[in-house]
């Protein structure tokens, strides 16, 4: 290991991904490096690809190997490593042994999720419930569950939740406040930005304001956040980019994986897999916290529907 790497271990020793907290999984690797890849320099991104592309093969790699395989210098395979949550190189690669380990055991999927225009429907179907399940695990694997139980606290006490988002984010949106209606908690959904606004002009301490953007910076959503955050609300980002833009003015933020997109499946049917997921975890986490007023307001909700739903 040259001086210069030795330098920044030294230095970055204890920093945030330092050796004060725990490191990833060796099963979470490949989330944290799609999660984490467009907020990278390309040269770190190269070094990421490789680990999560040929673990077994990095993992035989001295440091002076992958940054010769990458293309890239021994410091930024050190900051790399340190980036993905490991103290450092030595860390990665015992993640990267125990990662190929797994896959050599069997049981990592041998399918592909690309889709071309002539794949027969099972493959197709094959394909896609094997990105579903990628995304899910993906998403679940990433989430900071300290950020979630914070927001799950806010929503179980809030005067009034306002929910903002546009597109398919937005049909994630309705679904929150569906949900927290059903158990009694008052909700909006707003996908028109300008009633966005106005509503988180009223917006005050003891509301709560959730925008979900799988880009982090759709400017629609970030402009009421910003008013919500103003006003003193509680605010709450889901977004597949925990360094865009939506997050400096959100109290709590609540990441989804970062999926990958391709000519015939927008990124936007993947990353909806994921905020539905983090929707539920918020969802059942209220209920609970709520469970004495949540269950007969659910009971109630069923109850009124029933006729509609006989033959």
């Amino acid at each position: 290991m040259t001086r210069r790497v030795k330098e920044i271990f030294a230095s970055e020793r204890g920093g945030p991904g330092g050796t004060g907290g725990t490191p990833p999984a060796p099963a979470a690797l490949a989330a944290k490096v799609r999660t984490l890849a467009p907020s990278m320099t390309r040269s770190m991104q190269r070094v990421a690809e490789a680990v999560a592309n040929d673990p077994a093969g990095c993992a035989a790699l001295t440091v002076t190997g992958l940054a010769e395989l990458t293309g890239t210098s021994e410091a930024t395979v050190v900051r790399t490593a340190r980036l993905l949550g490991y103290p450092g190189y030595r860390d990665l690669r015992l993640a990267l042994a125990g990662l190929a380990a797994q896959q050599q055991s069997g049981r990592a999927p041998a399918i592909t999720t690309d889709i071309a225009v002539d794949d027969p429907i099972a493959d197709v179907v094959a394909k896609l419930a094997y990105d579903e399940q990628q995304t899910l695990a993906d998403t679940a694997a990433g989430l900071d569950t300290v950020q979630l139980g914070a927001a799950v606290t806010a929503l179980a006490g809030a005067r009034r939740t306002d929910v903002y988002g546009v597109g398919a984010s937005g049909l994630v949106a309705q679904d929150l406040t569906q949900k927290l209606l059903r158990i009694g908690l008052l909700a909006h959904a707003h996908s028109d930005p300008h009633l966005a606004v106005t509503n988180a002009v009223q917006l005050r301490a003891g509301d709560v304001a959730i925008a979900i953007t799988h880009s982090g910076s759709t400017g629609d959503v970030i402009e009421p956040l910003r008013v919500a955050f103003e006003r003193g609300a509680t605010t709450v980002a889901i977004t597949g980019r925990p360094d865009g833009p939506v997050t400096q003015y959100a109290d709590h933020v609540l990441t989804t994986s970062t999926a990958r997109e391709s000519e015939l499946r927008p990124a936007a049917m993947s990353s909806r897999t994921g905020q539905l997921l983090v929707v539920d975890c918020l969802f059942v986490g209220v209920a609970q916290r709520t469970y004495e007023t949540a269950a007969p307001a659910l009971s109630a909700s069923y109850e009124a529907l029933a006729h509609r739903h006989r033959s």
